[in-house]
């Protein structure tokens, strides 16, 4: 869809800007375009404790500006975006309003096509390359309400395991990712393999799964022992995966950001990370904003995708179910996925579109500026 865009805007002989709100989003687009792409942070030259760079008084330079994973952006980025905006510069904002809403306030992208104030362009063709893909559509089903097609076979991109109790699915997913997947799909499991799960508690949330799976993929045995920093009830061995959890703009490290531990010093309680290629070096007070990443929320994986996701689906998640969640964990896939849990829950989260209530306002009052 954006390659797309950018092409056309390209034969014009346009200065084209692209960004998106997360560097992980930020880097799929560049993969997927060929073009530089941002974040919103950086492209707006964010320092601080100054603030954006760019601004009313500095304005962005561009013909176009093209942002991606706009569903992503909560009202206060939008807000500081647009004030960057010179006139005449081409605002176009790409985006799946069916996925979970900016974590911080607002509903940007959903207020903004609601006010009916701009021309909006919506997809509803499957391509014939995706109708063989399981995962496209499922993700449809999902989307328009209806049961997911649950038949499974070798050579299907989309497989779901019943699984009743908790404790059953927790002893699948560790085999799924240390041994079957990867040897079926010839993968690298700490790599290419991603666990997706509703919460960060219980058996299959997050810290039970990390603590579990590291034990699996990246071990420390007395015999073979691997150096590490424990802190706050978590050790961070050499060669674990980890996830950057809060935004760091002194080392350029993003809320997302995944990388690999490849150094660890136990006499200075120091250890290096491996961002994309880019080494990053943290004392052990800065851990707090460091998690293991082979498992994370599905919120935290919205605007990445993987090759092969891992997905457990409980009712003892239940508060979590909804409709926008198993949508956007679906759509996290490229090459096969794994729904692991109860029937019960996957049918209560695809019934479910209960959200709490975003009372912006804002559709109303861009709705207003025709009439002022």
């Amino acid at each position: 869809t954006t390659g797309g865009i950018i092409e056309t805007f390209r034969l014009s002989k346009a200065h084209i800007l692209c960004a998106a709100p997360t560097g992980r989003a930020a880097k799929r687009m560049a993969e997927a375009t060929g073009m530089e792409a941002k974040t919103i942070h950086r492209l707006l030259e964010f320092k601080p404790p100054l603030g954006y760079q760019r601004n009313s008084s500095n304005l962005l330079e561009g013909d176009v500006l093209i942002l991606d994973e706009c569903s992503m952006i909560d009202i206060s980025l939008m807000y500081n975006l647009l004030k960057a905006i010179p006139n005449g510069m081409r605002l176009i904002m790409v985006g799946d309003t069916d996925q979970l809403p900016s974590v911080g306030a607002g509903n940007v992208l959903s207020d903004i096509i609601a006010s009916g104030m701009v021309p909006v362009v919506k997809l509803t063709r499957i391509f014939r390359q995706a109708l063989d893909s399981r995962i496209v559509m499922n993700a449809h089903k999902i989307n328009q309400g209806k049961a997911i097609d649950r038949s499974n076979s070798k050579d299907s991109d989309f497989f779901h395991l019943d699984k009743q109790k908790p404790e059953e699915a927790l002893e699948k997913i560790l085999d799924l990712v240390s041994t079957r997947l990867p040897s079926y799909y010839h993968v690298d499991p700490i790599r290419d393999i991603q666990v997706l799960t509703p919460m960060q508690r219980g058996v299959v949330g997050t810290i039970n799964l990390n603590m579990m799976l590291q034990q699996r993929l990246n071990p420390s045995t007395k015999e073979a022992p691997k150096p590490s920093i424990q802190r706050s009830g978590t050790e961070y061995r050499l060669h674990d995966k980890v996830m950057q959890i809060k935004n760091d703009y002194d080392r350029e490290v993003f809320n997302g950001d995944i990388g690999t531990i490849t150094e660890v010093n136990t006499d200075d309680q120091e250890l290096t990370i491996t961002f994309d290629g880019r080494e990053v070096s943290y004392e052990k007070s800065d851990l707090s904003a460091v998690v293991l990443a082979y498992a994370t929320t599905i919120h935290k994986a919205q605007g990445s995708e993987y090759p092969i996701v891992v997905l457990p689906f409980m009712m003892t998640h239940f508060v979590m179910l909804q409709r926008n969640l198993l949508y956007t964990a679906v759509t996290r896939a490229k090459k096969a996925l794994v729904l692991i849990g109860e029937q019960k829950a996957i049918s209560y989260a695809i019934r479910n579109q209960k959200q709490l209530e975003r009372n912006t306002q804002l559709a109303e009052r861009l709705g207003m500026l025709e009439t002022n």
